[in-house]
């Protein structure tokens, strides 16, 4: 089982739960329309990764705020990238289907250290690619703040300890390939609290297999 930093010590999450579509301009950005609900979709384990891996020029980055919950509640926060088969998942869009094949495969959840926090509210994230700004991640600008979505997932799931919540994406997404570097600083008020960076290297994983 894959695992992540967290505070040092090291938790096996047995699912990660994402939210789709919770920044306004993302949801503009993708030609998507504004959900009445809540949207969100699971991730298992075995999509968990320190290492940013390149699947292709139609996979994109979505970088996040995410947070690791323990007894039920949200109790660190960190910097997550989803990664998102984007021709696979409007292949499957297009024909009414779930999109695992484009959300959920293997090395598409990629995370750093999680670190304790104060105010939620405070947080925010800034991520960079070759040193250029390309997303901006405010709690101001989420629809469903994370304590919503706290509570909503409980309403049909339980949540493990080490479980991630991973907030959803703002604007600026995009391609990636082998060599590129991305690196990230997550803020509470004016201070970073945990930042660190990622190299894309060529992916081990076969990614040849097109959707059904």
């Amino acid at each position: 089982m894959n695992t992540i930093d967290f505070d040092h010590q090291s938790l096996t999450p047995s699912k990660i739960v994402c939210v789709g579509r919770n920044y306004v301009e993302h949801i503009h950005e993708l030609g998507n329309e504004i959900p009445e609900n809540l949207v969100l979709f699971t991730k298992p384990n075995s999509a968990i990764s320190t290492q940013l891996y390149d699947f292709g020029e139609q996979t994109r980055f979505e970088g996040e705020i995410c947070f690791v919950v323990i007894d039920g509640a949200l109790a660190g926060v960190g910097f997550g990238l989803d990664l998102t088969k984007a021709d696979i998942q409007n292949h499957l869009k297009a024909k009414g289907l779930p999109w695992e094949r484009a959300k959920a495969f293997d090395g598409s959840a990629v995370f750093g250290r999680f670190v304790p926090f104060g105010r939620v509210e405070a947080l925010s994230l800034k991520l960079y690619k070759h040193g250029t700004l390309v997303q901006h991640a405010l709690y101001a600008l989420m629809m469903y703040k994370p304590a919503q979505v706290l509570a909503e997932i409980g309403t049909f799931m339980t949540l493990n300890d080490g479980d991630i919540i991973m907030s959803g994406t703002p604007k600026g997404v995009g391609g990636f390939a082998a060599g590129d570097l991305f690196t990230y600083e997550l803020y509470e008020g004016e201070r970073v609290i945990v930042s660190g960076s990622f190299e894309v290297v060529a992916s081990p994983i076969d990614t040849t297999r097109p959707p059904q």
